[in-house]
Formats: C-alpha cells, sequence, structure tokens
C-alpha cells in the first residue's frame, strides 16, 4: 500500500485527492510541520529536502506533487495506453504547477498573466468539461488545485470574467474526492 508524507494544509492534499478520485489504496502519514518532524533524519531519507508531500510506494521513494502524479497517472490510469496520452496529462500537470501557479500567484507576473492564462482556459472549458479526454484525469488534479488554491490564497480573488473556469471549479468541489481531500486535517 503506498504512503502518503504530508502536512495540514499542504499540497498532500493535491495527491491525496488524486489517490481517492483513482480509488488507490494508501495511508497517511501526517508529518508535523510545525514541530520540525520534517527536518528530522527519519523523513529526510524520504524527502531530502524535508518537504512534503512524498509517498513511498514498495521501494519507490518519490517526492514533488508534480512528480507523484505523474507517476500514479501512469502506473493507475489504465486509459493512457500510450505516450502520447501520458504527455498530454502531464504537460497539464507541468502547467498547473509552474506556469499556472506562478501566473496567478507570483505578484510580480499575475496582473499580466491572469487574463491571459484564465482567458485561455475559459475558451478551453467552454467547449469540454475537463482538460483531457473529457473526462477527469490527473491533469484536472494539478490545474483544479492551482486554480483552489488561489481563491484560498487570495481571499478576493475574482472568476466571475471567466464562467467556463468557474464552472469548472465548481465541478470539481461537487465531486466527493475533492470534499474529502482539499484539506487534510
Amino acid at each position: 500500500m503506498i504512503k502518503l508524507y504530508g502536512g495540514v494544509f499542504s499540497r498532500a492534499a493535491i495527491v491525496k485527492w488524486y489517490l481517492e478520485e483513482m480509488q488507490i489504496p494508501y495511508g497517511f502519514v501526517l508529518v508535523d510541520l510545525q514541530a520540525n518532524v520534517n527536518l528530522q533524519p527519519d523523513y529526510l531519507s524520504i524527502h531530502p529536502f524535508g518537504k512534503v508531500p512524498a509517498i513511498v510506494d514498495g521501494d519507490l521513494v518519490l517526492w514533488e506533487s508534480g512528480a507523484i502524479l505523474i507517476y500514479l497517472a501512469q502506473k493507475y490510469d489504465k486509459d493512457l495506453d500510450t505516450p502520447e496520452k501520458q504527455a498530454i496529462v502531464n504537460q497539464w500537470i507541468l502547467f498547473g504547477n509552474s506556469t499556472l501557479g506562478d501566473g496567478l500567484l507570483s505578484a510580480e507576473n499575475s496582473e499580466k498573466e491572469t487574463p491571459r492564462l484564465l482567458g485561455k482556459l475559459d475558451s478551453i472549458f467552454a467547449s469540454q468539461s475537463y482538460l483531457v479526454d473529457n473526462r477527469l484525469t490527473a491533469a484536472d488534479i494539478a490545474v483544479g488545485a492551482v486554480l483552489n488554491y488561489v481563491l484560498m490564497i487570495i481571499k478576493d480573488f475574482d472568476y466571475s470574467p471567466y464562467p467556463n473556469v468557474s464552472a469548472y471549479i465548481q465541478r470539481l468541489r461537487d465531486r466527493p474526492a475533492f470534499k474529502a481531500s482539499m484539506t487534510l486535517k
């Protein structure tokens, strides 16, 4: 069984959400970041930088939420049966973890990047419910998590100019796995 290491209100929630969506058995190990458990030798042997999330799956130790999502999608999403399909999902995971996150949350980029990024996503969601194959994939977990984190971090952020993005976020929030995962307690 996979062990997921994470902290309260951490990016481990993203991995937990995907594990829940895919109904992959896992155990959650709470890493008390306030008590610096993440800086102790036992945890540093799992994640050398002392961050969360990390997983242990058999002999594999893996950290970084994007890398974990890619691994889990390749291992468990049977519809990603070609390298091309895997690459499309991977591109969206990397987009969510880098381009989208930096564009919306970086003070120096957000004013210029927000309309460009959300405008394009809004046009995509005008004709499809999800990013790949019109079904929820790890791509949606990565992108949807960032879109939701924006609302947690920037309290007055307004998605209303992007109604299709707003509807997408609501679709994700309505999912039982989202509700069970996006706040780790």
